[in-house]
């Protein structure tokens, strides 16, 4: 026991002379190695972080979330099932710069939405508003709604918007996927018509054309139901769009959406092995590979985990240049099985692999063995030594659990709804801080004069950094998170150069490698992140802020 300075005074002056002065020695000794103790702790704690990062309690939770988004307004939005016990919403916003500011339910805003959206499409408009869109849901009117939500400012309540007789889908979908097209438009695809079993194997688009039906019928959706749920979805360079589900995929052309390039199947344990697959409810999860200015290279595409026939987690990651004539796919071993996955893009350009379990698949009790160590992938190094686990968890993170990148370059963690009596409910919200946060360099600062940028056009940001030397920019995209599907993740590296510490940045020069929406802009300082601000990037070309019609919405406009 190391004795407070005070009370150790207080003895030795009980003490006789010649024994008090021994003893003073002996004391300071023991002060002095209980010192370096733990500053020799200290040291090692802040190495141990700088290689694995660290997880953190956040904040309790109102409510389970499926779905999770953080809006241009920096706070989090959560959806969840209505019908849970104690949950009546639905919905809720976290305001992340209120905790530990006071009592954890200062935090915390409970909106409303009317339906009921358990395992909907999400994803953030490209609007002046950077309204977040709700598609389909769970049962009845929720299969075919459309929901919009403004995020507000401070202390504000603004509930979801939504009017059945305005605006709704043309099919009922029930686990569909929801994409930014190039021409700004929303692509919805896939899903089935609630829990009848009925597929939607079919696609539509936002906002409707006029006329008839405008759905276009996909072969493929039908072939491979029901293990093509919640497909994965990518704008390409070419504008076309890339589509993975089950086990197989293609590209689509960007008007009519019919088949023009049927890819090689995608392997499931191993290289020629398709055994299992990659989407719902085999549930592996998908990232685009940073593009870098000039943007000439052939995009690449990353699908980790998912699980096999036998109900397995996979062990590998895949990835492919969809466009490259005669492409196939690269197989790597990842640390551990995982099905569930979630895949978060971080502003240096690597990726957070977390959440899920080795056994399973997605839904109710229907995985085991919980994955608790979170794996960073980072594309810079070379196939097969590209993959290394980070600091673990205890919390499990099963069925409905996400991840989304804060702003100040931590990862939020969140849920886990197995109904599963050996796995609780999770409430609580979890913080990942990866490596770069504990590099020992300074975070740098800037800011941006302008936040609403034009393709191909220069933008100045000011920065604020001990060195420019080492200075990097990235821009990730506004992402929803739910069922490891991050609907909207993108992550670019523009071309910029820099003056003292004035630095201007190119803009993307095209829809194709960044389609319109809301960018988080990053300047690092080596592997350090700023903090991110919001830029929007392409504008609004489908003219999404004058839509929907009604006038149960507020439209931001053009």
């Amino acid at each position: 026991m190391v004795l407070p300075s005070f009370l150790t005074l207080a003895i030795l002056s009980l003490l006789p002379h010649s024994r008090a002065s021994s003893d003073h020695v002996l004391i300071n000794r023991h002060n002095d190695h209980h010192h370096r103790r733990a500053s020799n702790t200290t040291e090692l704690a802040k190495r141990q972080s700088a290689q694995l990062g660290e997880y953190d309690f956040f904040v309790p939770g109102l409510a389970v979330p499926i779905v999770s988004t953080v809006a241009i307004n920096n706070k989090v939005y959560f959806m969840d099932k209505k019908y849970d016990p104690g949950n009546t919403t639905g919905t809720y916003e976290l305001d992340p710069s209120l905790v530990g500011a006071g009592p954890w339910m200062n935090a915390w805003n409970p909106l409303q939405v009317q339906d009921e959206i358990f395992c909907s499409a999400n994803i953030i408009l490209p609007d002046k508003a950077g309204r977040i869109l709700n598609i389909g849901g769970w049962s009845d009117a929720a299969l075919f709604g459309i929901r919009l939500f403004t995020p507000g400012g401070a202390g504000e309540n603004i509930n979801w918007q939504e009017d059945e007789n305005a605006v709704e889908l043309q099919r009922p979908r029930w686990y569909p996927t929801a994409m930014i097209l190039a021409n700004g438009s929303v692509l919805i695809m896939g899903g089935e018509d609630t829990n009848s079993g009925n597929e939607q194997p079919n696609l539509e688009v936002l906002p409707r054309a006029p006329g008839g039906d405008t759905t276009v019928y996909l072969q493929f959706l039908a072939d491979t139901y029901p293990f093509n749920l919640y497909p994965f979805l990518v704008v390409l360079p070419s504008k076309n769009v890339l589509t993975i589900y089950y086990n197989q995929a293609c590209i689509l052309d960007q008007n009519s959406f019919a088949v023009i390039s049927q890819l090689p199947n995608v392997p499931g344990p191993a290289a020629g092995n398709f055994d299992g697959g990659r989407t719902y409810p085999y549930s592996g999860a998908t990232v685009i590979m940073p593009q870098h200015a000039p943007f000439t290279d052939p995009l690449e595409v990353l699908v980790c985990g998912g699980a096999t026939s036998e109900q397995v987690g996979l062990e590998t990651c895949v990835s492919i240049q969809p466009e490259v004539p005669g492409a196939q796919w690269v197989v790597e071993q990842m640390p551990s099985t995982r099905v569930m996955s979630c895949m978060v893009a971080l502003p240096d350009g690597t990726f957070l692999i977390l959440n899920g379990a080795n056994l399973g698949v997605s839904g109710f009790a229907s995985a085991s063995d919980p994955n608790l160590v979170p794996v960073l992938y980072d594309p810079t190094l070379p196939v097969g030594q590209r993959m290394r686990e980070l600091a673990s968890t205890t919390i499990a993170r099963l069925y409905h659990s996400e991840a989304e990148l804060l702003p100040d370059g931590r990862v939020i963690v969140s849920g886990s709804d197995p109904q599963d009596p050996r796995y609780p409910q999770e409430y609580r919200h979890e913080t990942f801080s990866p490596p770069y946060l504990f590099s020992g360099q300074i975070r740098p600062a800037f800011q941006v004069g302008e936040n609403q940028w034009a393709y191909g056009q220069m933008y100045a940001v000011k920065v604020k950094s001990p060195s420019m030397a080492n200075i990097v920019i990235s821009l990730t995209g506004a992402a929803s998170s739910t069922h490891g599907n991050s609907m909207g993740s993108r992550t670019l590296f523009p071309s910029f150069y820099c003056v003292g510490f004035a630095c201007i940045i190119t803009a993307p020069p095209n829809s194709g490698v960044c389609p319109p929406g809301w960018y988080l802009l990053f300047v690092l300082n080596g592997p350090v992140p700023s903090k991110g601000v919001w830029v929007r990037i392409g504008g609004d070309p489908a003219q999404l802020g004058n839509w929907p019609p009604g006038g149960s919405f507020t439209l931001p406009g053009v």
